[in-house]
């Protein structure tokens, strides 16, 4: 397997782990002044990027750009459904789970190879 198979979906991973936490973790802060908000946020959302640049850079070769590019939006929705329920105490729905079918049938189509 090679390093691109690997890395790239695994730093895609903690990518959006770490951009869901500056997106949304502050939500439940509601205390906090929206100043304190966007600086904790930029502050994760730097070592969000130090993850996603290096996984975009490893894996575009391997990976088309519109690959990479697909790959991270279905990561971002099991990311963000698994956040929503655990930190947000959000249930989910059979529409949600409709929408990430749909994204999935996405990676589908993006990876065929068609000549």
């Amino acid at each position: 397997m090679s390093n691109a198979l690997l890395w790239t979906p695994l730093l895609l991973i903690g990518s959006n782990v770490l951009m869901t936490f500056a997106w949304y973790g502050h939500l439940k802060q509601p205390s906090w002044p929206l100043w304190l908000a966007i600086l904790v946020s930029w502050g994760i959302a730097f070592l969000e990027y130090c993850l996603a640049v290096p996984a975009n850079r490893i894996g575009y070769g391997t990976f088309t750009g519109q690959q990479l590019k697909v790959m991270q939006e279905v990561i971002t929705l099991f990311v963000f459904a698994g956040f929503s329920v655990a930190v947000l105490g959000e249930p989910l729905r059979w529409n949600y789970f409709a929408a990430m079918l749909c994204l999935v049938a996405a990676v589908g189509f993006i990876f065929l190879k068609v000549e």
